[in-house]
């Protein structure tokens, strides 16, 4: 995925300004696709140079006012052709993984801690997918785009699921181990 890929989707699910995109990516799609502020203007501008949106005519001229911009159809081709091509998954990298495993030659100090830490993080995380399934995803909404947008909440809640049940196992893995310091108890 790129951003320009996730502006666009923003942008034709509702015609937005550059301040409203970095709110609604806060919200939702920044859960799986974040940027920042600037990241989202500086897109913006590449996506009207390449005639794939257009800011909004101003309802009143003001000086100041925000721009809002919506998709033109070349934006909609491109993104279209950029959903339909093949990708290949891309390799998982996480520095946690990678900090457990330089641990085994360098000593586990600390690690257990961050271990709950984390495992605290993701409980959090899916609770607060839970709450947006609960919220958004009553029972009876079934149109193609609930379906797909729950599909892909699902995918967020299957995936803390798997870390909070991995990180409870990887603390338990660390009671086991002689010399392992552990500052919380």
């Amino acid at each position: 995925m790129s951003l320009p890929h996730a502006i666009l989707t923003a942008l034709l699910e509702r015609p937005s300004s550059g301040l409203e995109l970095t709110r609604r990516f806060d919200k939702s799609i920044g859960y799986f696709w974040s940027a920042t502020h600037q990241q989202i203007y500086r897109e913006l501008g590449r996506l009207e140079a390449e005639g794939y949106v257009r800011a909004l005519p101003a309802e009143q001229p003001a000086r100041g006012q925000k721009k809002r911009y919506e998709v033109l159809p070349a934006g909609r081709a491109e993104l279209a052709r950029w959903t339909s091509a093949s990708q290949d998954p891309k390799p998982h990298r996480d520095a946690l993984l990678l900090r457990l495993r330089a641990a085994a030659v360098v000593g586990t100090g600390g690690l257990k801690d961050d271990l709950r830490r984390h495992l605290e993080l993701h409980r959090r995380q899916l609770a607060e997918y839970e709450e947006i399934e609960r919220r958004d995803f009553p029972p009876g909404r079934d149109s193609t785009e609930d379906r797909l947008r729950h599909l892909v909440l699902r995918a967020g809640i299957d995936l803390e699921t798997f870390w909070t049940q991995w990180l409870t196992h990887a603390v338990k893995e660390f009671d086991g181990l002689p010399g392992v310091e552990d500052t919380a108890d």
